[in-house]
Parts: C-alpha cells; structure tokens; sequence
C-alpha cells in the first residue's frame, strides 16, 4: 500500500516537470519574434540546392550560438524556374503578399535588374550573394540592392595584370549576351587599356545559342590574328563553348584560354568530362582563407546535404555557398540590431489594388532602419570579412588557377589589389615571390610550357597578307614595280624597302605569307598619294604598306609604323658657287681683330724687355732717344719674317727672345694655314644655306610630286608658283644646272634618303645638301592599327639595320650609280675658319711670364749690385733715386773686365768681349763711329 502511493508520488513529480518544461517552452517560442525573409532561386539547379543548404544553415548556426535573441529570420522560398519573369513575378508576391521585409536572391544578374527596381520602390532590401554584374549596382538608382558577391569589374584588373605579364598585346572577350555577359566588357576594356592591349573584336553569344551557332562564332575567331581568348558566361554555356572549341583545334599551341570567376568558382560543380576538356585554361577565382571554422562547416553542411538530398552523388561546396552563408547571418545579424525599434512586423502600408499591381506597392516600415544597419555590418564570415562598401562585398585576393590533367585547377599565383600578381600570399593577405616570376609554371594549351606569344597569322581558306606597294614614276631605286598580273593584281616589286622588308621576314621566327599588289589605277598610274595609300589600310584594302613611308603624326591615326630603317630629316639640295673674294683686305681675314691686337701689343712689349735687358751693355741699343726706341721696336718686329740684325748679348734678353720667336713661328705658320683654307673653302660654298632667305628673295624650289614636302614648304609660306615637281633625279640635275634665273630651281628640297641618293648620282663639287632643315622619323612600314606584326617586324629592322645586311642593301641600291662615296653636308651656319685669340693664349701666356720672369732677375741683379748705395743714410731719398737712374742709364763695363782677367784662359770670348776688340768686329762695323776705350781706361775704371 505505501509502495504503491510513492510510485504515484513519483509519477506525479514528473507529471509536473513535463508540463513545466512544456511550459517554458512554449513562453520561449512566444517571446521571439518571427521575422519574413524571401529567397528566389532557380530551384531545379543544383548549384541552388547548395546554396538554399547554406542560408539554412547558416540561420540554424546563428541562433544556435545566439539563443538569446528575440528575432528569428522565417524563410519564404520561392522558385524562379531560371526566367526572368518567374523572378520578378515571385519577388512582386513576397513585397506585396507576403510581405517580407528581405529578400536573398535572385540567382541570376538578368534576373536581379527587375526584382532591383521593386526593391527600391517598397524600400525592401534585395540581398543576392550570386548575381555579380557591375552595371547593377548604381548607387542613385540601386540603395536597396546589396551585392554580397564579389562584383565581377573587380577582376578585370587581376586579368590585365595576366596580360601584362605575357605581354600580349590582344584579346578578345568571349561573352554571353545578358545582364550578367555584358555588364563587365567596359571594365574589361579599360582595364586591357591601361596595359597597352586592345580589344580587336568582341564575340557576343546568345544564351540560347546552339551548338552550330557557337562553332561557326568560333571559326570566326579562329581566321582573325588574336590568339588570347577571355571567356565570361555561365558554366553551362562556357564549358559547351570550350569543349566545342577543342574540337575544332582551338586548343593547341598558341591559343589562351582565360575563364572568369563566375566558371572558375563552379569548377567543382562541372562534370570530370567537361573540366578534362579544359586542360590549358587560366582561371580566376575568389580565394577563401583556410580556418576552422570553415572546416568545421564544411563537415556538417555535407552531412546535412546529403540527408536533404540523398539523390546527389557528388555536391561540391563552392565560394557562392560561403556567400550565401555569410548573406542570411548578416540579415540576421541586421534584423536582430533593429528589433529594439519596435517596428519589426510592422505591416507595410499599401495603397490598396490587385495583388499583382506594381503601382499599388507600400513602403516597408523598417525597410530605411534595415537598409542603414545592414550597411554597416561588420564580421568575419567563412569567406572572408564580410563589409559593404557602398552595397558591394569588400573586395579581398583573387587566386589564379592553371587547369591541368584530371581537371584539377592547380594554384600558380595570386592577385591583390594592393600589391599585383605575386606567387604566394602569406597570412597578412602579403605576396612575394621565390623567383623573377609573378607566376608558378603554367601548362598551356597542347601541353605547351612556353608562354604563347598571342596572335598567330590566319591560316584558314590559306590567306596571305594583302600589302600594297605605290606606283612611282622616279626614284625607283626605292621601290619599283617590276611585274603585273591583271588576272590576279598581285604584282613582284624590286628596290631597297622591298628588299629590306623581305630581309626583316627572314629574321621572323616564323613564316609569314605575302602578296605585293600595287596602288594603281586600270591604266597602271598611280592611284593617290601616299596619305591615301595609308588610309587603304585603315579601309582594310590591305594588310600592311611596304613602300619609302615616312612615319608621320598623321598618319598615324590610320595605321601603325615599324620602327624606322633609314635616316630621317629633310633637307636641301643646293648648287655650289665659286665664292672667291676679290677684297684687297683678304690678308686680314685669316685673324681676328682681337688677335691682331694682342700680336700687336706683344711685339711692343717684347721690345721694350729687350730693350730694358741690353741698353747698358749693348751699343745697338744705346744712342739717342728716337735711336734706342727704334731700334727696340725694329728688333722686336723684325721677329716676324727672322730678319733682325742686332746682336743680342746678355742671357736673359738671349732667353726671351728665344720664346718669342718660336711663339712668332708658331703664329706666321698658323695665319699661312688659314688664309690657304680659307681662300680654298670659299671656292666651294653653297648658293644658298636658308630656306627663309629663299623664300624672302621669291626663289623657286622644287620636290617630288605627291610629297608630304609639299605641305611642308607651303606651310613655311610658299606659294605654288614658287615649287616645281621633280620626277626624278635627272630632271632634279636640269634644273638646278639652269638655275633660278633661268626658268630652273634654287633648291631641291627632299627627304635625307632622296637627297643622298640623287648626290650619289652628281659630283659633290657641283651640288651639297645644306639640312636637315625639318625632322621627320625616317621610313617605316604601315600595318593596321593595333597588329602584333607591328612589334616583331620592328625587332626584326633593328636585327637587319645593325647587321652587315643593311650595309650591303644600301651599297647595292643607293651607292652603285654613285660617282663618289662621301659628299660634303653644309650645315646651314658655315663655322668661320678665321683663327681667333682663344687658340693662342697659351703662347702668349708663356711668352708673357718668361718676359716677366727675366725683367724680374734683371731687377734684383741690378738693385745687388747698388744696394751699398740705397744703404747710405747721408743722402735724400732723391739723390739716391737721381744716382741709382743714371747708374742705369750709363754703360756697364764689367764684362770687359771679366775679359782682362781671363785673357789666358782657353774659353771662348764672350759676346761682349767680342764685341769691344778689335777693329773688325761686327759692332765696329755697324757703329764705327763708337770710340772704343783702351786697356788703361778699363783698369782705372777698375781701380776706381
């Protein structure tokens, strides 16, 4: 009895703590608040599944980990069966019926635009994690649109920074006709810009496109040059497109494949046989930062998918899934911020109408609260930072894949915005490289590991290049037309550009096919000048213009030039004029008056140092006033042509005189020199050196027919009465024989190549060329704006023209009607061959200090030799002055003396001795009138 009343004491208890818990419950569930969120997708795709798997995951994740909470997201799931329509009418049913305060999606770009709009007009924010067209987001116009992708103008950079790399020059974006396809091609072009690439061709495909339509787009693309292929579609239509292109062997060596992170982030999703297909491609992807707890999440969203979905046999987790996670707890996260207002559930105020009356829509309530803190959600997600800027997904690191053998997408590098292509990215999102690569190795197309150069010449339908020649009536050493077919058109041609063009093929690591077809009307004339040659290659008439082209400003708008192979300038070609002076003053031309100064001063000078070194003891140099300054400038002048008579006696006079006559030689050899060159030069100048001057005087001048020199002398101010054509290099000769008073020319006026081609053919002596007198860049070859050729020919001129080849071509065709090698170039300021005193101041210089320095020992010598005299206090200052000058001026007899005591000895006399003995000494010839004095007087001038 009492065992049976405790057992219902027990059964009891936990009667009652059911109820309780069942209770607590039930308070729980009331407390929270249910929150309508929308989510549109396609469904019936399999990437959709794996994405509605994340959202709800992710919502079970968040309020697991935040029970406390009081909101929670329901979902209302709507399927837009991949239409458009369906999209809009599914969103229309959420804002207006429904009346959810979110909505995730739509899947699709094309799809987002319309949903965007109702969005915007019931202030209901559209959220989509896999629509990444850029043109969807504008600000103004989309405040309500949140882009929790990556938007795709964020990789065009990352896929320029692929071309630069490689330094391809072209590319061709291959694009699917939609929102989605075309929202990238303006960012895609400016960014290929700003690397020097261009855009040649856009291949637009439909989404409907079949497979007949696709390979004949591709044929299309197969017969251009450009090689580099930029694939932006759906993973459906872009493997069809890539397995229907390796049919067709557009998957060989040469080809580049680069697929956007809108196939490369769906690779895991493609079928082995497509992705094997593949093998070659360069892919961009966004690349996830390992952590934990994505691993963690990776474990149980594959356990709860294949409960869900137990038909699958292979889901692969992709980086859209992590976005679509990221998306729904940032709503949340949103939702939950915002609850405190008291406007969650808040019906939205409608203006009544049919449930499908878009201009009956209301306004949601917290739609402006919710766009706000929505914006300004920050935390770490399983892709990365999740934060909004400006509506977008903040922008992070793009990986770059090489798809190889097996369809595995092997990494070679990563790009971020901050720091360009790099091999490897450490923890702090940091690249650096282990080698001069930006890249790990790539396997190409056709199992190539040398990187493609980017364009190949068509070879389908066996097209050869269409280059067009013009037809010229003289100077055919350049280019003459030597054979025609009518049939066909296709002509042979001979002369040097040919030849230097043909040259530079050589060179080409690879064969290029051709055709010369001259510009030519029916009659075999020519059919335009050489601008409209160049504008039939803008016209596509042909394929490149090989000719004597001058690379000129204005045509480059039309085409593109190779690097010049010949000189550039232009000049003139002028008569020479027997230009002899017929001045009586000739003599004095071969110096310059500042020269002819200093000489001047120099032979006074030098004269009055020897006069100063020899007066005491030299009778030439003593006597009267007007005596002694004659012969001091006579010695000194005499100098010039060697003819001095007087004797110099002392040492130091024997010094500087020795100085200035080699300086005196030095000058008489240079001023012969001179005056030879200079009468001989004059001979030879030119008629004219200035083409103003010619202009002035209204000379005429002439150059060749269809000339851009034409355009150029009439823009210096030319009439055209004033130039007469030249047809060739004969009539060029005829006329400036004749001359501009005879009905002929004053100057030829040509480019540098015509102008030494045509003095190769006359005698230097009768013509110069005076210039350049305008710049140009000198002859190249014309092709199509943007070719790739433009680059390898211009490599394959520098390779010709620093070679023996280019040296045998011109010897070949510009030197062998040649009558000499070299011809004189007269630049149009003639230098003067008049000698000046710059080239002689240095002798002047040591002729000056040797003076100095001889006046100098002179002077201290002298001063010795008087010094008892300066010593004695008894006399003034004026008396010693008076006595030391007429010491100076009175004969210095010690050398005789110095003769008397050395009469036994066996040296030589002196000059001084020699000239005070005897009666036959060459001074008592010149001056017998001097008494000379006895041995007694010259003792008791001793004695005293």
């Amino acid at each position: 009895m009492t065992m049976s009343k405790n057992n219902n004491y027990a059964i009891l208890f936990l009667l009652m703590v059911s109820c309780s818990t069942w209770m607590l419950v039930c308070m729980a569930q009331n407390d929270t608040i249910p929150v309508k969120v929308g989510v549109v997708l396609d469904l019936e795709t399999p990437v959709a599944k794996i994405w509605l798997s994340c959202i709800k995951l992710a919502l079970s994740d968040f309020y697991a980990s935040h029970a406390h909470f009081k909101t929670r997201l329901v979902l209302n799931i709507r399927d837009s069966n991949e239409d458009i329509v369906s999209a809009a009418s599914a969103a229309l049913d959420l804002i207006k019926n429904v009346q959810v305060e979110a909505i995730i999606g739509p899947q699709r770009s094309d799809q987002a635009k319309f949903i965007i709009d109702l969005g915007q007009k019931a202030q209901v924010p559209i959220i989509s994690f896999s629509a990444t067209s850029p043109s969807l987001k504008i600000p103004s116009q989309s405040s309500y649109f949140f882009q929790t992708a990556i938007s795709d103008s964020s990789q065009v950079t990352a896929i320029s920074s692929i071309v630069k790399e490689f330094g391809w020059r072209k590319v061709v974006p291959i694009y699917v006709t939609s929102e989605y396809g075309e929202g990238i091609i303006p960012y895609l072009v400016d960014a290929l810009e700003k690397v020097d690439c261009g855009v040649p061709y856009r291949s637009p495909i439909p989404p409907s496109a079949t497979d007949d339509q696709i390979k004949a787009e591709l044929h299309n693309l197969n017969t251009m040059q450009t090689r580099v292929f930029v694939v932006h579609m759906s993973s459906d239509l872009g493997s069809r497109l890539l397995i229907i292109a390796k049919k067709i062997g557009m998957f060989g060596q040469g080809y580049v494949w680069i697929i956007t992170q809108g196939m490369t982030n769906l690779l895991g999703s493609l079928d082995s046989s497509i992705i094997s297909s593949m093998e070659g491609v360069l892919g961009i992807r966004n690349f996830v930062p390992q952590s934990k707890e994505l691993d963690k999440f990776k474990v149980l969203w594959k356990a709860k998918f294949y409960k869900d979905n137990p038909t699958f046999l292979d889901a692969k987790l992709n980086v859209i899934g992590l976005w679509a996670y990221d998306s729904a707890q940032a709503l949340a996260l949103a939702v939950e911020n915002i609850s405190s207002s008291g406007v969650i559930n808040t019906p939205i105020l409608s203006n009544g109408g049919s449930t499908t009356d878009l201009d009956s829509f209301g306004v949601s309530p917290i739609g402006p609260k919710l766009l706000e803190t929505l914006s300004g959600t920050r935390f770490k997600g399983l892709a990365g930072n999740f934060n909004l800027d400006n509506g977008q997904l903040e922008m992070s690191a793009f990986q770059i894949v090489n798809i190889v053998n097996g369809g595995r997408g092997r990494e070679i590098g990563f790009w971020t915005q901050k720091n360009g292509l790099g091999r490897f990215l450490d923890s702090n999102n940091e690249l650096y490289s282990t080698s001069k690569s930006n890249l790990g190795p790539i396997i190409w197309p056709g199992e190539s590991l040398l990187p493609p150069r980017g364009w190949e010449i068509p070879t389908n339908g066996g097209k050869r290049l269409r280059i067009g020649i013009p037809v010229k009536t003289g100077f055919a050493e350049f280019v003459e037309v030597t054979h025609h077919d009518p049939g066909t058109n296709i002509s042979e041609a001979t002369g040097f550009s040919i030849d230097v063009f043909k040259a530079a093929l050589e060179v080409l690591p690879y064969a290029l096919s051709y055709d010369f077809f001259p510009y030519a009307k029916p009659d075999d004339t020519s059919a335009g000048t050489y601008d409209d040659l160049v504008r039939q290659v803008d016209l596509a008439n042909y394929d490149a213009v090989v000719a004597d082209l001058t690379i000129r400003a204005n045509r480059t708008k039309y085409v593109d030039f190779t690097l010049p192979y010949t000189e550039s300038g232009v000049a003139m070609v002028v008569p020479m004029k027997d230009h002899k002076t017929k001045s009586a003053w000739i003599f004095l031309k071969p110096l310059t008056w500042d020269l002819w100064v200093t000489i001047l001063c120099f032979f006074l000078f030098i004269g009055f140092v020897v006069w100063v070194l020899e007066h005491r003891i030299n009778e030439d140099f003593r006597g009267p006033p007007s005596h002694q300054i004659g012969t001091s400038f006579w010695f000194s002048f005499s100098t010039l042509v060697f003819a001095q008579k007087e004797r110099v006696v002392s040492n130091l006079a024997r010094f500087v005189t020795i100085i200035w006559v080699f300086v005196v030689l030095v000058l008489t050899q240079s001023y012969t020199a001179s005056l030879t060159s200079l009468l001989t030069v004059e001979q030879l100048q030119p008629t004219s050196t200035d083409l103003t001057h010619l202009l002035k005087s209204g000379q005429i001048v002439g150059c060749r027919p269809s000339s851009f020199v034409y355009e150029l002398l009439r823009q210096r101010g030319f009439q055209a009465s004033q130039i007469v054509s030249i047809e060739n290099a004969e009539h060029g000769d005829q006329l400036l024989s004749m001359g501009g008073a005879k009905g002929g020319i004053a100057a030829y006026v040509d480019e540098t190549p015509y102008i030494r081609l045509f003095l190769a053919k006359y005698h230097c002596s009768k013509y110069t060329m005076v210039g350049p007198i305008f710049k140009t860049a000198g002859f190249g070859f014309a092709f199509p704006k943007g070719s790739p050729l433009v680059l390898d020919v211009s490599r394959a001129i520098l390779n010709v023209t620093e070679g023996e080849e280019m040296k045998r071509l011109e010897s070949k065709w510009l030197e062998r009607n040649s009558k000499q090698n070299t011809c004189l170039e007269i630049d149009p300021k003639i230098s003067s061959n008049r000698l000046s005193l710059d080239s002689f101041w240095g002798l002047f210089l040591i002729a000056g200090i040797s003076s100095l320095f001889a006046l100098t020992v002179f002077a201290i010598m002298f001063l010795h030799k008087h010094w008892k005299l300066l010593l004695d206090s008894n006399d003034s200052i004026r008396r010693k002055m008076r006595v030391i000058f007429k010491s100076f001026d009175q004969k210095d007899l010690s050398s005789h003396t110095f003769r008397k005591s050395n009469n036994n000895t066996n040296c030589p006399p002196s000059p001084t001795s020699t000239t005070f003995s005897g009666s036959n000494s060459p001074l008592s010839m010149a001056s017998p009138e001097v008494v000379r004095p006895s041995n007694e007087n010259i003792i008791q001038i001793n004695e005293q």
